[in-house]
This record gives C-alpha cells, sequence and structure tokens, in this order.
C-alpha cells in the first residue's frame, strides 16, 4: 500500500509545480492589485473570474472525468474517448464563443460596463480555449505525463505573468507620459494614438488583467498544435453517447463547489449594503480569500492527482482501506495549512493594501470551508466509482439551495461575511450527505473518529493562540511593539510544532498497532 501513496504523493508534487506557481504568482500580484487598482475595480475583475469559472465547468460538460473513466474500460479505444470528448467540447465552445462575439454590447451593457465590449469577448475566448485544452490536459493526467502537463502549465502562467507586468508597469506609463507630451489627459489617448488601446484602457483597469488572462490562453492553445496533428481521430457516436450520459451528472455534480466559491460574487450585485459601491465590497471580500489561497492550492494540487488514482485503484483488493488512508492523511494535512495561515495572519495580510485589510477577518472561514470540499471530493468518489453519477444532482441542488439561501437572506446585513459563512454551511450540507450516501451504497472504511482527532487538535491550538496573543501580547504591532510581535509569532511556531508532533504520534500509533496485528 505504500508504493500507491508514493506515487499519488510523487504526481500530487509535479502537478503543483504549475499549481503552486500559478497561485503564487497570482498571489505575489495582490499585492500590487490591491494598490494599483481600487476597490471597486478590482470587484470588477473578481466578477467576470466568477463568470469564466461557472462557464468553464458548464462548457467542458464534466467529460474530464468521463475520460478518465472510459479510457480505462476494457475493450474501449482510449483514442475514441478523447476524440468524442475533444469534438464535443470543440462543438459546444465554438458555438458559445459566436454568441458572445455576435451580443457583446448588450451584455456589456445589461451588466453595467458600456464601452468595454472587447473585455465581454475575450471572455468568450478565454473560455473556448480553456476548455479545449482541458481535453488535452486529462489525456496527460491519464497517460501520466504530469511533466509535461506542469511545463505548458507553466508556460500559460509565466505569459499571463509577463503581459500583467508590461500593462501595469511599462504601457500604463508609457501612455502617462505619451499624454503628458501631448499635454492633454491620459484618458483622451485613442487607438490612433497607441494600437494597443484597441484592446485595453489608458488607465489600469480590470481589462488588463482580463486581457492578459486571453493572451496566456492563445500561447496554451499553441502548444498543443503539435499534439492535434498527431492525434488519430477515432470518432465513435455510441460511446461518445455513453460518456455524455455518464460525464454530464458530473457537470451538474462540479457546479456546488465553483457556484459556493463565484455565486456569491455575482450576488453582490444585488444583495450587498456594505458599500456604497457593491463592486468595492467585493473587492475586499476576494482580497481576503486570496488569503486563503494556499489551501485551494493544495486541494486542486490534490485533485489532479487523485481522480485518475482512484479509478486506476479501484480493482485492487484493498483499495477502500487504500482511500480511507488517503482521506487522513489529507485532513491532517490542510490543519497544518489552516494553522500555518492563521497563526502567521498578522504577517500574511501586510500582502493587502490598506483599504482591503479588513478582508482578513473571513479567512478563517475560507480555510476551513476549503478543508471541508477538500474532504467532499474524496468522499464523492463513491458515486464515480459506482457509476451512481446521477445521484450527485441532488447532493449538488441541496449545496445549491444553502449558497444561495444563506447569502439572499444574510448579505444584506452582513455584506461579505454572509458569503463567506454559504461557503462553509454548504460544504457541510453535501459532505454529510455524502457520507451517508456513500455508506449505503459503496462504503468506504473512514475511521471518523480519528479525523474527529485532527479537527480536535487544531482547535486546541487554535484556541490557545487565540488565548496567549489576547493575554500575552494584547498590543503586539509590527510598527509599535515590534518585541511583542516577534514573541506572538514565536509561540504561534511552537504551537504548529506541536500540532505536527501530535498527528505524528497519532498514526505512529496506527502503524505500530498495524505490525502487531499482521505479525
Amino acid at each position: 500500500m505504500a508504493n500507491p501513496l508514493r506515487q499519488l504523493a510523487g504526481e500530487t508534487a509535479i502537478y503543483g509545480l504549475s499549481t503552486i506557481l500559478a497561485r503564487v504568482i497570482n498571489f505575489l500580484f495582490v499585492p500590487f492589485y490591491t494598490r494599483m487598482l481600487t476597490t471597486a475595480s478590482y470587484g470588477v475583475v473578481t466578477e467576470f473570474m466568477a463568470y469564466i469559472a461557472v462557464l468553464q465547468v458548464v462548457l467542458t460538460l464534466g467529460l474530464e472525468t468521463g475520460c478518465f473513466r472510459f479510457a480505462n474500460k476494457e475493450g474501449v479505444n482510449p483514442r475514441a474517448v478523447y476524440t468524442g470528448a475533444l469534438s464535443a467540447v470543440f462543438g459546444l465552445n465554438a458555438a458559445f464563443l459566436a454568441l458572445v462575439v455576435c451580443f457583446a454590447g448588450p451584455i456589456a451593457s445589461w451588466l453595467g460596463y458600456g464601452g468595454y465590449e472587447n473585455c465581454v469577448m475575450y471572455v468568450g475566448g478565454i473560455l473556448f480555449l480553456d476548455c479545449v485544452t482541458a481535453i488535452f490536459f486529462a489525456r496527460y493526467r491519464q497517460e501520466h505525463k504530469a511533466l509535461r502537463f506542469a511545463i505548458f502549465k507553466t508556460v500559460k502562467i509565466l505569459t499571463e505573468t509577463a503581459g500583467n507586468l508590461l500593462l501595469f508597469f511599462w504601457f500604463a506609463p508609457w501612455c502617462a507620459h505619451r499624454a503628458a507630451e501631448a499635454g492633454v489627459e491620459v484618458s483622451a489617448l485613442t487607438s490612433s494614438d497607441i494600437w494597443l488601446l484597441h484592446f485595453v484602457s489608458s488607465s489600469p483597469d480590470f481589462s488588463y488583467v482580463i486581457f492578459a488572462i486571453l493572451v496566456s490562453s492563445v500561447v496554451c492553445a499553441l502548444l498543443f498544435v503539435p499534439d492535434l496533428f498527431r492525434m488519430r481521430f477515432v470518432f465513435d457516436r455510441a460511446l461518445l453517447r455513453k460518456m455524455l450520459l455518464y460525464s454530464l451528472p458530473l457537470m451538474v455534480a462540479a457546479l456546488p463547489g465553483i457556484i459556493n466559491d463565484f455565486l456569491d460574487r455575482i450576488l453582490f450585485r444585488y444583495f450587498d449594503t456594505g458599500s456604497e459601491v457593491w463592486q468595492s465590497s467585493l473587492g475586499i471580500f476576494q482580497a481576503g480569500v486570496k488569503l486563503s489561497v494556499i489551501m485551494s492550492l493544495f486541494i486542486q494540487m490534490f485533485r489532479f492527482a487523485a481522480e485518475p488514482f482512484f479509478f486506476q485503484r479501484a480493482g485492487d483488493k484493498d483499495s477502500k482501506v487504500l482511500y480511507a488512508d488517503v482521506m487522513e492523511y489529507f485532513t491532517a494535512f490542510c490543519g497544518l495549512v489552516f494553522l500555518g495561515v492563521i497563526l502567521y495572519i498578522d504577517v500574511i495580510s501586510l500582502i493587502l493594501g490598506r483599504d482591503f485589510r479588513e478582508g482578513v477577518s473571513i479567512v478563517p472561514i475560507m480555510l476551513l470551508s476549503y478543508m471541508l470540499l477538500g474532504m467532499q471530493f474524496n468522499v464523492s468518489m463513491w458515486y464515480k466509482l459506482s457509476g451512481r453519477t446521477s445521484v450527485a444532482i441532488w447532493i449538488t441542488l441541496a449545496g445549491l439551495l444553502v449558497t444561495a439561501l444563506v447569502n439572499v437572506i444574510f448579505m444584506p446585513r452582513f455584506s461579505y461575511h454572509a458569503a463567506a459563512w454559504g461557503h462553509l454551511a454548504s460544504y457541510v450540507v453535501m459532505l454529510v450527505i455524502n457520507v451517508m450516501l456513500g455508506r449505503r451504497y459503496y462504503p468506504i472504511p473512514y475511521r471518523w473518529g480519528r479525523i474527529a482527532v485532527v479537527f480536535a487538535v487544531m482547535g486546541v491550538v487554535y484556541l490557545l493562540s487565540t488565548l496567549s496573543g489576547r493575554l500575552l501580547f494584547p498590543d503586539a504591532d509590527f510598527v509599535s511593539d515590534g518585541a511583542g510581535m516577534a514573541g506572538k509569532l514565536l509561540v504561534n511556531t511552537a504551537l504548529i510544532v506541536s500540532y505536527l508532533a501530535a498527528v505524528w504520534l497519532m498514526f505512529r500509533k496506527d502503524r505500530l498497532r498495524n505490525s502487531v496485528s499482521r505479525s
């Protein structure tokens, strides 16, 4: 059992190279975004990214997981699997892109962003390219080409980074210089003065971020051109129909995680009263979410490696025991991430611009929410492995209902705090439902007592940190009380070491017990 776990950990690390780089670079841009953009403009970026995230799940049709399912079946030609998936996704996204281009003007006006029709078209282009390349990336995961996967993702990330750097730190100052030379306002410059103004604004705003993502998607798609030419198309209509019947419920099932991350961003437009401009509340909320990026980063890394891993081990004799072990190690590591962020939040919060730092209050809630989302992914494998994917629709609807209710009822009063609690409530409900149904239809021997111990140790460490901060270092601050802050961080470091020791002892005791029972 050690070798499969080692393989999973190794591939998680490789996938994590690109995933970590993406999130780290995105994280490093937060100080610039929260200082060079207004809270409202950053809120608009967040809104557009929400549309991209939700629509990408819909427009890939759940076929990534469907490819893993059918490519591992005996008697099925893997080429036919990926040919069918690519054809379906390409056709759907081409039609969607055509509609977006035709109605870009009305869509921009309806959203209240008249004059930014280009950004609407950029979103359509990003979705088209990313959904099509998602099938190629799925094939790399199936074939265990983790390194190539990581390289291509890294190229995409670096391209987006270069685009942002050029726009914010070269193009915007150059526009200001040209305007000063001409004796006019920067906003008076036109595309006849600078050709790039066909695509973005003369001053830093949300169009810079969206355009940089589009350029990176184009570059990434070009990397797959050789694979496309080498690909032998074997189209099997009956196989594609079976894949869609399996995958479409999974597409619906994937929506709760995405909607719980992004539906609240959309609802800010209608229900937020925490600011004169709702985009400002959204921008502050997004800044707080960014500080929780480490947890969601690990979950994404884990998901890339774990999904094909679970399918490939499904036929093993002790596969269910293996899945239970994975859950325990996953939970313990997530606990370390949670405590690492919360106990050093005084340092981490300095990343944000001053106007955005009030969003730090939602970080503990978001970290715990992402942790439960990862556990939900582990537990949800029961319906993927047993083929009962239609059940996912009902679980999805339950989570979606909770998300919507919490935000609609509480957002007018509690603003972005309601959005954070909506995440947590929804993931709790879905996790409970999944556990109950999994016990009945595909029982996996999860040891919930041990998982509860991990949460209990997390809670004790967090409580001790809070009490020590209030009693020993009540006025600790980097400016007025640097020594007090250093002492607080030292105590918190000792508490994290205590958590690691407690978890290590728990797993070591279990291994010793298993060794004795086998002997």
